[in-house]
């Protein structure tokens, strides 16, 4: 299961990007019980009882599937940072329900557009989810019928670079500062600047940075992570493209052309006790390694 960065800066709720940071997760059919080991991120602090996310998302994708095993075991070896706006959360409910739908015996493969549906309500919203599952960049939205979501061929010369604070940040929180009215100009600014975010990363990476200037939410959200928006200023005065990842206090750079350049300009202004995480965008989202009597999923 990739990491995601969402919102991409004006696209609020509705576009996503998967990372190459993953969490890989085996899921096997026990005579019965629940067996939950975890490994990497979040061992020793996540729980390993029914109250686990993934076990929680692997429930209802067999209630969904009308399906019951008599037992469970999961393997979880995390590599996504928790709490730090890289959407570890629908990394682990995405990696429940395909871990579902791959062991059920009464369906044949992962059916994407239920799983998104699923994970979306029990995420509360697809910006997350879409790109964990399908890859890449998403745009998603709701409907009548729940959650859709398209998918983006990012350009290779996009170079993501996430830069990872010491805090964490409570996504409730962080929702908690957004306002529930925002000026009709802010509103028309953001659905600009959303629409070019799509065609820059897929056409134009020069105008990156025009294309992830936000009104939104981030400004709106400072008093809760002030280190990261003081630092997400100072990438976006030196020319980079930088947002807050999701609802922080990570920042994702959104760089263009050499990788090694983005790095160490980035490198230069981020200040000691954050980590600098170059990775790429993750072209192929959730998917099922190993099928059989166990499966693994990435």
């Amino acid at each position: 299961m990739p990491a995601t960065s969402a919102n991409l800066g004006p696209a609020f709720d509705c576009a996503g990007l998967a990372l190459t940071c993953h969490d890989v997760l085996e899921f096997a059919v026990a005579d019965a019980g629940l067996g939950v080991e975890v490994s990497g991120v979040g061992a020793g602090e996540l729980p390993t009882d029914e109250s686990h996310l993934v076990v929680r998302a692997f429930r209802a994708a067999c209630a969904e599937l009308g399906w019951s095993p008599p037992g469970l075991r999961v393997v979880a070896e995390n590599g996504i940072p928790q709490g730090r706006g890289m959407g570890s959360s629908a990394a682990a409910v995405v990696a429940g329900a395909v871990g579902a739908w791959a062991l059920c015996p009464a369906v044949d493969g992962v059916d994407a557009d239920a799983v998104l549906r699923l994970t979306t309500e029990l995420e509360g919203h697809p910006d997350n989810v879409a790109p964990c599952l399908l890859g890449g960049a998403t745009l998603s939205w709701m409907t009548d019928g729940g959650a859709r979501a398209a998918r983006l061929a990012v350009l290779p010369e996009v170079r993501p670079v996430v830069l990872v604070p010491e805090a964490r940040l409570s996504t409730h929180v962080a929702r908690g500062l957004l306002p529930d009215v925002v000026p009709h100009a802010d509103a028309a600014h953001a659905a600009g600047r959303a629409a070019l975010l799509a065609h820059a990363l897929t056409r134009e990476p020069a105008l990156l940075l025009e294309a992830t200037e936000d009104r939104l939410h981030q400004r709106q959200r400072a008093a809760a992570m002030p280190g990261s928006i003081d630092l997400l200023e100072r990438l976006r005065a030196a020319g980079h493209a930088a947002v807050v990842s999701g609802a922080g206090p990570s920042l994702l750079v959104l760089g263009a052309g050499d990788r090694d350049a983005v790095v160490r300009d980035v490198s230069s202004l981020t200040p000691p006790g954050w980590q600098v995480y170059p990775v790429e965008v993750d072209g192929d989202g959730a998917h099922v390694l190993a099928p059989g009597p166990g499966v693994s999923s990435r």
